[in-house]
Order: C-alpha cells, then sequence, then structure tokens
C-alpha cells in the first residue's frame, strides 16, 4: 500500500468526522450525487445528513467504504 492511498484513508476519514453532515468526504471522493442528497439532508431535514455522515465514517473504519469510482477505500 502506498502512502498516497494512507493519506486519502485519513483525509477523508477526517473530512467525515468534521464535515459529514455537510458531505465533504463524499465529494472528496468523486461521489457527487451523494454529497449533494447529504447536504441537503443536513440544510433541509433537521440534519438528518449527519445520520448517513455517521454510517459513512462506520464504513470508512472498517473498510467497507467506495470510492466514487466503486472501488474500496483502504487503510
Amino acid at each position: 500500500m502506498s502512502e498516497n492511498e494512507n493519506n486519502e484513508w485519513l483525509i477523508t476519514m477526517l473530512l467525515c468526522f468534521f464535515l459529514g453532515g455537510f458531505g465533504v468526504h463524499s465529494f472528496y471522493q468523486k461521489k457527487t450525487g451523494i454529497g449533494i442528497a447529504q447536504l441537503c439532508l443536513t440544510l433541509f431535514g433537521c440534519g438528518a445528513g449527519w445520520i448517513w455522515a455517521l454510517v459513512d465514517f462506520i464504513l470508512i473504519l472498517i473498510g467497507q467504504y467506495r470510492r466514487g469510482d466503486g472501488t474500496l477505500l483502504s487503510r
């Protein structure tokens, strides 16, 4: 595993933890549609985007989160 992949995992995890409800980690992974949905849920759905971000955060930690191209984001 390259250092770049490890940095990508760490950056995605931190973005999800701190800004996940706004979909920033999804935009970073080129999942634009999902990022827009998370942003809209947070702004117009009483913060429901944060629940989605929590699920994404858990998926990132256990190694099951997928990038925009469908490949797994690994540690």
